[in-house]
């Protein structure tokens, strides 16, 4: 039986086709196609060249076809062969079903991507890989080049949250093909992708043209002394500076080295950015990659071993400097970077999209948090890129930073102005020693130095302290809360390593399950990513709106599990350690109650 002859607008397109031929690089196979599939093709073909850029359909080789075919794997959309284009029929079924359907309807979607996809590919080999070759792209894209050979290159992409399609993370070439699709059919790529929107524009020399993006670069931002969470919209025009933020190393050896970080100097709201930004501290927030541990104590072997995930945190600057100068009891340095604003901006837009897609894994060694900050500035700034400054230790890319012009360490010369200014923070340990001078003298305590007195078991301390005078009392009032920072922090990961490891005794099974379950929904901290299960790269005004309430939401759930289980974990320590807390808080009590005894009585 003769096929049916088409009528109308498709016939008139089927013979423009069949005697003048496709006005555009693509030919069409017309074996076992009906007039009809004929047609359809071409208006597929008609509907997508248009939309690439002029230097990508110039790229083209002239000889590619366009073949629809019955056998290729359910999971295929689509392949590349010498010169043909082979794409599944079901796809042009659902384009042919295309009348009557919205625009932007998925399965046109797919179709659309598909025939873009395979597209990108022919364009990028017969430029002999012009793209997924570029090591710029590849720095953009996350295979990073590697701490030990700045020639080589990571054959993992550890970029694999809010992806667009994790097919896009099996190699270089996939990564193109798929951000292609977006870059040309998807009108929020620019938001979401922005640094590879412009590199994609600049590439096929378009203008840099994007929807209106949500305002600010979204973080999420922890506040752990509050037990809080918020969505974070970072202007980058509003940050003066960043610094190199070294906390010094101790004697600890996951910390022997220090720990490398980046202090953003945000700007308060009002104040034009200028040197007076530096005072703001409330408004300063910290990059920190850190090796998130949920559930057991860091080991050295499993540092070694990448068994911790590393990924990047933003933090307040006042934690940081909680965290390190009072608990730790570590100087932290902050050496101001020498970037323009331009940088600035793109370094803050990188650590944006590490927020939102990395998931990386720490090694002690090859992948520490000196290797990824190295890695942040190579990959977001280009002028950085070029020069030798990769280094596994803190203090080790903190001098080649000095040593190439980047890091101005003079401001840590004239130690006063440098404290004054915010340049050092220096360790609690010396405004310790000074306080317990003050108690020293008073009261003729025996011990040499705070270490000493801090040595003491709080039963030893407790003998001395009714005998304090209004100073005295006020400075061991300080230090006793020292004691009991530091007695928590040992005793939480006595707990860790007590039951939470295969050992665990039986009898408190449903405690530890709560803990765990705790731990796991904490995850959220280091992996914004949970928050929105849908959508990729960084989160729109829309998608923002649910980060935030569900972040809010899960605080507040683990706030009120806090305080349970905090008690009920308690109960589980050995005796002598928990009499040990039990001992400080009574000395604190004892410290309070006299200090208000001389505040009544005007004792000095």
């Amino acid at each position: 039986m003769p096929p049916r002859r088409p009528r109308g607008r498709r016939f008139v397109a089927l013979l423009a086709w069949a005697w003048l031929g496709p006005a555009t690089a693509l030919d069409i196979d017309s074996a076992r196609l009906g007039p009809d599939d004929i047609v359809a093709t071409q208006a597929l073909v008609d509907d997508v060249l248009p939309r690439l850029p002029q230097v990508w359909r110039d790229g083209l080789p002239s000889d590619l076809v366009l073949q629809w075919r019955d056998d290729l794997p359910a999971h295929v959309a689509g392949r590349r062969v010498g010169d043909r284009i082979l794409l599944p029929r079901h796809l042009l079924q659902a384009w042919q079903a295309r009348d009557g359907m919205p625009a932007d309807d998925a399965s046109l979607r797919a179709v659309r991507r598909a025939l873009v996809h395979e597209l990108a590919h022919s364009y990028d080999r017969a430029q002999r890989d012009i793209l997924s070759d570029d090591p710029r792209l590849r720095d953009l894209a996350g295979w990073q080049r590697s701490v030990f050979s700045i020639a080589g290159r990571r054959s993992r992409n550890d970029f694999a949250a809010r992806v667009p399609d994790p097919y896009e993370l099996e190699r270089p070439s996939e990564f193109v093909a798929v951000n292609l699709e977006h870059f040309v059919l998807d009108a929020t790529y620019g938001c979401r992708r922005p640094a590879l929107h412009r590199h994609f524009a600049m590439h096929f020399r378009m203008p840099m043209t994007t929807e209106a993006c949500a305002p600010g670069l979204p973080f999420l931002d922890v506040d752990a002394e509050a037990g809080d969470a918020s969505l974070l919209a970072l202007d980058p025009s509003r940050i003066y500076a960043v610094d190199y933020l070294l906390a010094e190393g101790n004697t600890q050896a996951m910390s022997r080295w220090g720990h490398s970080m980046l202090r953003l100097v945000v700007c308060a709201p009002g104040r034009a950015p200028g040197p007076e930004c530096r005072f703001d501290l409330a408004h300063h927030r910290v990059l920190s990659f850190r090796a998130f541990v949920g559930d057991v104590q860091i080991s050295g072997w499993r540092g070694l071993t990448g068994s911790y995930p590393s990924r990047l945190f933003l933090l307040p600057l006042d934690q940081v400097i909680e965290e390190y100068t009072r608990v730790e009891l570590r100087g932290l340095q902050s050496i101001p970077l020498q970037l323009d604003q331009g940088e600035i901006a793109s370094l803050v837009e990188r650590a944006a999209q590490l927020h939102w897609s990395y998931d990386g894994r720490y090694y002690f060694i090859s992948n520490n948090c000196a290797v990824e900050t190295w890695k942040l500035l190579h990959d977001s700034v280009p002028r950085l890129a070029r020069k030798p400054l990769a280094s596994i230790t803190p203090t080790g890319l903190l001098k080649k930073l000095e040593r190439r012009g980047i890091a101005d360490t003079r401001v840590l010369d004239d130690a006063g102005q440098a404290r004054r200014l915010g340049y050092y923070f220096e360790p609690m340990s010396a405004r310790y020693d000074a306080l317990f001078s003050v108690a020293r003298e008073a009261l003729a305590l025996p011990q040499q130095d705070v270490h000493a007195w801090l040595a003491l078991s709080p039963a030893e301390r407790a003998t001395w302290l009714p005998q304090a005078d209004l100073r005295a009392s006020a400075a061991l009032l300080v230090l006793e809360n020292a004691a009991l920072r530091r007695q928590q922090l040992l005793l939480r990961d006595e707990l860790k390593r007590r039951y939470l490891g295969r050992d665990a005794p039986a009898d408190i099974a449903q405690a530890l399950q709560a803990l765990r379950t705790w731990l796991g929904d904490t995850g959220f901290a280091s992996r914004p990513s949970e928050l929105l299960p849908e959508g990729y790269g960084l989160p729109q005004a829309d998608e923002r709106a649910i980060a935030a309430e569900e972040a809010r939401s899960r605080a507040a759930r683990l706030r009120e599990q806090d305080g349970v289980l905090r008690s009920e974990l308690e109960r589980w320590l050995p005796a002598d350690q928990r009499k040990v807390l039990q001992d400080i808080e009574t000395n604190l009590g004892t410290i309070g109650a006299r200090l208000r005894t001389l505040h009544a009585t005007g004792a000095s």
